[in-house]
């Protein structure tokens, strides 16, 4: 243990402007950061695909059922609809 005393500038330092604004902007996911890291999906050639969406049963219907109660018993999830998400919306 040291004998020193701490002062309370070291225990309660706040970070300066800098730090603060690399951090938020890091929190943030800018895009200056994050559109280098994000690997290029190449286009989907059949437009039609996109367009039909499997039916929600016949998803759930593949997870085993041991899986789906699991599942349920550790986060009562439940499958409601099937939704196509944008790239944007995933993280890298």
């Amino acid at each position: 243990m040291s004998s020193e005393p701490v002062s309370s500038e070291t225990v309660n330092a706040w970070p300066d402007e800098a730090a603060e604004s690399a951090f938020l902007s890091a929190s943030r996911g800018d895009a200056q950061s994050t559109a280098a890291s994000e690997p290029s999906i190449p286009p989907i050639e059949n437009e039609e695909a996109l367009k039909s969406l499997p039916k929600l049963d016949e998803l759930v219907a593949k997870i085993p059922a041991e899986t789906r109660e699991l599942l349920d018993e550790l986060f009562r999830a439940k499958f409601t609809t099937v939704r196509r998400v944008k790239k944007t919306d995933l993280k890298p």
